[in-house]
């Protein structure tokens, strides 16, 4: 036997090893991530009066980073591709380091944004994540590792509110509070130095600048379309110009790739069984995972005697009763890889989306009482969970592994958008309820129950598309 016939499993055992080493470190920029994802939206109203911010500007502090990280996503994830998933997650790491901080010592309201935009990269270190643990580990060890990332992600994002909402209550200065994020994300930059490995295959070929620029472009169209009819609270003619013209220029990204010999998106790739049924899913789950959030914020915070509904509960009784279903995503998340070495990925996304759907319905049918609206929602966390965890795998697993990061990156774009078509969606049906109410404003009961069914179709449509996708498999 010739010694590189000895050395070569040697080598990929030891480089094994590394990542698996390594996995906690990762786990700990997830964890960070999640906790800047978390932490800004209760800080907002201090936000505001520190700096003067009307009310209705405010939304514009998530806009901009959710902007921004549709534009750089997918180019960071063809960059790591070609370049490499750790210099590029570097790269990404110190950019956002540097957004917390201009965010916590904004001086004014312009900076602030400008710190928000800077933080766009957040979002693709998930993605560059994944493709590094796909490239170095087994699938077996690459799949409990992105269990652990997600999860991770999961548990940074709850900790993010409670903590940053206790820092507050406890200083009283919006300033301090928001500079405990910005020294985990400076933390993190000198951390990716130490131990992470480098990606042992690199993609040849170059980035394509036309598509990338085409496709932030069509992102930066369509989300401000978007937001713009959230705001107005109607389809206005600029806003429906502004999502015309994004189809238009969608349209016309896709003929350029599939034209272009090196696209930044395979386009014909995302029509494949194997993935091109998550895409969908993950487009429904960003609606229902993000659509619901505020509804059902302003359901039990409703005064009963007021609106007829509701429970009048302050926002830290909010956050209470959401805790045990946050519990349980993140449990759930961390064990995706025994759920569906059990049941099958395509099967474990499905069944998530039908616990999804299963809880919404039931929380249409039956909202009267706290402990009927909590036990609902810890089914939709197990399911939440799960998919958080199996969705981004199998995609992963059916793209090419020349260009896992992009693939992954996308996955993360379209979940992004869902979650952005849900915000005009869901206003739209509470703001049609209270137009029939009462006249004082509020929605009616009945919108948010409509707004319950809609996202229970929308999850039960979600599990039938993946379980096509199975059958076709077998």
């Amino acid at each position: 036997m010739k010694p590189a016939e000895v050395t070569a499993p040697a080598a990929a055992a030891e480089r094994s090893a590394s990542v698996r080493a390594v996995v906690g470190l990762l786990v700990l920029f997830e964890l960070t991530s999640g906790f800047l994802q978390g932490g800004i939206a209760p800080l907002l109203p201090e936000i505001g009066r520190e700096l003067g911010i009307p009310d209705a500007q405010l939304s514009w502090v998530l806009s901009a980073q959710l902007l921004a990280a549709a534009v750089s996503v997918p180019v960071l994830g063809r960059l790591g591709d070609l370049h490499g998933h750790r210099r590029v997650l570097r790269g990404a790491l110190g950019c956002v380091a540097a957004g917390t901080l201009l965010v916590a010592f904004a001086p004014s309201w312009p900076v602030l944004l400008a710190g928000r935009v800077l933080m766009g990269p957040l979002a693709a270190l998930l993605p560059l994540e994944i493709a590094l643990v796909r490239d170095r580990l087994p699938m077996d060890a690459a799949r409990s590792a992105i269990a652990r990332l997600v999860g991770s992600l999961a548990l940074g994002t709850l900790l993010g509110g409670v903590v940053m909402g206790a820092v507050q209550e406890a200083t009283g200065d919006v300033r301090t509070t928001l500079l405990v994020p910005a020294v985990l994300a400076v933390a993190c930059v000198p951390v990716s130095f130490l131990a992470v490995p480098e990606s042992a295959r690199a993609a040849g070929g170059r980035l394509d600048w036309p598509g990338a620029a085409l496709l932030s472009l069509t992102m930066v169209l369509l989300l401000s379309g978007i937001s713009a009819a959230q705001d107005a609270g109607r389809l206005s003619g600029g806003v429906l110009g502004l999502l015309l013209l994004a189809v238009l220029l969608g349209g016309v990204w896709t003929v350029v790739e599939l034209r272009t010999p090196e696209p930044l998106v395979d386009v014909r790739a995302l029509t494949d069984r194997r993935v091109a049924p998550f895409f969908l899913g993950a487009f429904a789950f960003g609606v229902v995972y993000f659509g619901s959030q505020s509804p059902e914020a302003t359901f039990l915070a409703a005064h009963p005697e007021r609106t007829g509904y509701g429970f009048g509960l302050s926002a830290l009784s909010i956050s209470l009763v959401a805790l045990p279903a946050a519990v349980t995503a993140v449990i759930a998340s961390s064990l995706t890889a025994r759920i569906a070495g059990r049941l099958g990925y395509v099967a474990a996304v499905a069944l998530a989306f039908v616990l999804i759907g299963v809880s919404f319905l039931v929380t249409a049918l039956l909202h009267e009482s706290l402990w009927q609206l909590a036990a609902a929602k810890v089914l939709a966390g197990l399911g939440t969970g799960v998919a958080l965890g199996a969705i981004p795998t199998v995609i992963a697993e059916g793209s090419d592994r020349s260009r896992t990061g992009v693939t992954t990156a996308l996955y993360n774009n379209v979940k992004t958008l869902g979650g952005a078509v849900a915000g005009g969606v869901m206003a739209s049906v509470l703001a049609a309820s209270a137009s029939g109410g009462r006249g004082d404003g509020r929605p009616a009961e009945s919108g948010y129950v409509a707004v319950w069914l809609l996202c229970a179709v929308l999850a039960f449509g979600a599990a039938a598309v993946t379980a096509t996708a199975t059958a076709r498999k077998r």
